[in-house]
């Protein structure tokens, strides 16, 4: 995939699990150092709530939130002011801002949606200013059955058919890699791990609508409304067969949170 997100996405949906979508944020956040007034860029900032957070904790001049989807940077407008501002644009495509350096690239469960990461991660790094940092949460669960389900029901007819072949997964590396990439792009200090977060969600029913807040926004964005209610339909049949009736009902999740800085300029 290519795009950093679909514009399918629906930010109340995304936001019913707020709490528990945070928390992986504010837990990289903490790897990130202070830039005072230095200048950001938060790629993927949905609502724009978490950009003023970021903007505030790294003590920025300027901090930009860049999002594809209209229906997330409508919601970011009551969040600018105060030397932060919103733009929309895909970071697939994403090369720096005005021509001038960095010194904190952000992305918070977006870098997921885009491919190619072997090309994105140097064009990213190219961006930085001497003793910048790049700071990246990406979701790690495609072996949940909440994940590998969505694949099954979406290579079965009618669904494959409607869909085109399409079959979305995130894309993601191992840890070791992204580890290498980081190393070999003259990061001089990095940490890369895997965290798992355990929701307790009432039910397992409540796990369709965590995933109807994201990974099911892929399917959404590619279906005509009947064909995507009877995907939905479909994937929640299957994925209730697969987990077990228990209340409340643990979802782990599994994500990767990686940190770089490259070396200061030599003086």
């Amino acid at each position: 995939m290519t795009s950093q997100r679909p514009d399918g996405w629906q930010p109340d949906q995304y936001a019913r699990f707020r709490a528990e979508r945070e928390q992986p944020f504010y837990d990289l956040l903490d790897l990130v150092e202070p830039a005072p007034g230095g200048r950001v860029v938060d790629l993927g900032c949905g609502t724009g709530v978490l950009t003023r957070v970021l903007h505030e904790r790294t003590q920025a001049a300027q901090t930009v939130g860049l999002d594809r989807s209209e229906s997330m940077l409508v919601k970011s407008a009551e969040h600018a002011g105060g030397g932060v501002r919103f733009e929309r644009g895909d970071i697939a495509e994403f090369a720096g801002l005005d021509g001038v350096g960095l010194d904190v690239v952000f992305a918070n469960a977006s870098l997921q949606w885009v491919g190619d990461h072997a090309s994105l991660f140097p064009r990213l790094a190219a961006t930085l200013n001497p003793g910048g940092q790049l700071a990246m949460q990406m979701p790690a669960n495609e072996d949940h059955p909440s994940h590998a389900v969505s694949r099954e029901v979406a290579q079965q007819p009618p669904h494959a058919d409607a869909l085109g072949g399409f079959v979305y997964r995130h894309s993601i590396e191992s840890p070791e890699w992204y580890a290498d990439q980081l190393a070999r792009l003259g990061f001089a200090e990095q940490h890369v791990r895997v965290q798992v977060y355990l929701h307790r969600l009432p039910g397992p029913e409540d796990v369709v609508e965590w995933v109807k807040g994201s990974l099911l926004t892929g399917y959404r964005d590619r279906l005509p409304p009947p064909d995507y209610e009877a995907f939905e339909a479909a994937y929640r049949e299957r994925l209730l067969v697969v987990l077990p009736d228990e209340r409340p009902f643990l979802y782990p999740f599994k994500r990767l949170l990686l940190w770089g800085r490259t070396p200061e300029r030599a003086r």
